[in-house]
């Protein structure tokens, strides 16, 4: 039988982070400047500039997030290392607990212990998983991390601007926008949902609903003072 468990891989949580912004925020400041405005040139420019800003913040975010979790990791092993010198016996007890804790008995959890503290450096890899429930960040995770998200903004982002480059009317532009963003909000809700194990149909309409109650309040705000 094959397993239903969902592997949240970093690429997945990346692409996710980079696309519900990037498709939320963009169709939102479009939205919000069709209200006011008449000619699609200002819309452009202003779409372009928010997306370039929005990828240079959230890739640094992701880059800056992924080289703090590596250097978190790097000194948490040190301290185990350390740990494992200044106080094996303390550590080799740890290693006991926790096989305990797993429902091995008193007897073979002491033998399987001797066996793990027989090399060091899986001793500490060892402690890492099991007992602070840390993974190794995978190498260059900082850099994927970044471009993985600001690729993803990029993409989203593109996605409510596109329109108001292929239509001369702002008005069309934003009624094709409305259309094609939504439509994606809804795709994109539906492969969240999938690789995340939530249920299908919530959502996928809590992404869709979010980005069109975004843009209508950013539109309706915009009518209220202009």
């Amino acid at each position: 039988m094959e397993e239903q468990h969902k592997k949240n891989t970093n690429i997945v949580r990346d692409i996710i982070i980079g696309m519900s912004d990037g498709l939320t925020v963009p169709f939102a400041l479009t939205a919000g400047l069709s209200g006011v405005l008449d000619t699609n040139h200002l819309i452009i420019v202003s779409g372009l500039a928010e997306i370039t800003a929005g990828c240079i913040s959230m890739g640094l975010g992701g880059f800056l997030a992924g080289q703090s979790e590596a250097e978190h990791y790097d000194a948490e092993l040190k301290i185990e290392h350390k740990e494992i010198e200044d106080v094996p016996f303390i550590e080799l007890k740890e290693v006991e607990d926790i096989f305990s804790e797993l429902g091995v008995d008193k007897k073979l959890s002491k033998q399987v212990a001797l066996q793990v503290s027989r090399d060091k450096n899986k001793w500490a890899d060892f402690m890492m998983k099991l007992e602070l429930k840390m993974e190794k960040p995978a190498k260059n995770q900082a850099i994927k991390s970044a471009s993985t998200i600001t690729l993803s903004y990029l993409t989203g982002g593109l996605i409510p601007l596109f329109p108001y480059i292929v239509f001369s009317s702002s008005k069309s532009g934003f009624l094709v926008s409305c259309i094609v963003t939504i439509l994606a909000l809804v795709v994109f809700g539906f492969f969240k949902s999938k690789m995340t194990g939530q249920p299908l149909l919530k959502g996928t309409l809590k992404v869709a609903t979010t980005g069109i109650v975004a843009a209508a309040a950013a539109f309706l705000l915009a009518k209220a003072v202009s």
